[in-house]
């Protein structure tokens, strides 16, 4: 069996996890938001320690591919990119709402007859990145960066039981919450929660480009420009 570092920075907080032999035997995660750029690296040298190996006895590295934040996809897959050319390592991709859907599965998070996960990915305002998936993880509708008003997942949540997972799910607390089907799981995805997506790329080979591999962002990013003046 393989034995994979998983990445997690795509939203606030970050985590890292190692899988041997179909199991996560080591994990990290950090305390603190948006420490990506401080904790990463740490993380991946302590985890490596702790398991008493170097990078190149690894087999693969997979990251978390997106959406989600700019700057954290940016620290996770240039230190997965770092790490595969450093030691002649695969690259594995897992989506971050994929994470968050085996997430919910992982930590029986499911409500009773579940018809229907939903992970949310805060975009700002009232706007999630989202995709629909069953309760056995399998993505049933295409993600999308989507504006959240009352009747939002009305399909959906007229199926059955519905949980919204994520770190974007409070924003519909509020919207949805006298709905009975509603159920809320406001989290950040889990490099833990990247094992079985990590093991399905590497027994189905698939592999991504170390060096052409970009992070799956779904809106372009735009920079501001600073109110303080320079001179």
């Amino acid at each position: 069996m393989a034995r994979i570092l998983l990445i997690e920075t795509a939203t606030s907080l970050c985590s890292c996890a190692l899988a041997q032999d179909g199991r996560i035997v080591e994990y990290m995660e950090s305390p603190e938001p948006r420490s990506q750029a401080s904790l990463t690296a740490v993380f991946i040298s302590e985890i490596l320690g702790k398991a008493g190996i170097q990078p190149k006895d690894c087999d693969a590295v997979c990251v978390s591919k997106g959406p989600g934040s700019y700057t954290g996809l940016r620290v996770g897959v240039s230190s997965a990119k770092g790490l595969c050319f450093g030691a002649d390592l695969k690259l594995l991709s897992a989506g971050t709402l994929d994470i968050l859907a085996w997430q919910a599965i992982d930590e029986n998070l499911l409500p009773e007859g579940c018809a229907h996960i939903i992970p949310m990915i805060d975009a700002r305002r009232m706007e999630v990145y989202t995709a629909t998936f069953t309760q056995e993880g399998r993505m049933t509708s295409r993600i999308e960066a989507k504006i959240i008003d009352a009747s939002s997942f009305s399909k959906e949540l007229s199926d059955g039981p519905v949980l919204f997972i994520g770190d974007g799910a409070q924003k519909c607390s509020s919207l949805f919450e006298s709905n009975p089907n509603a159920h809320f799981a406001n989290c950040c995805p889990k490099a833990s929660s990247m094992l079985h997506p990590a093991i399905s790329a590497w027994n189905e080979k698939r592999f991504e480009d170390v060096a052409y591999f970009e992070p799956f962002y779904l809106k372009q990013f735009i920079a501001t420009e600073s109110n303080k003046k320079l001179f």
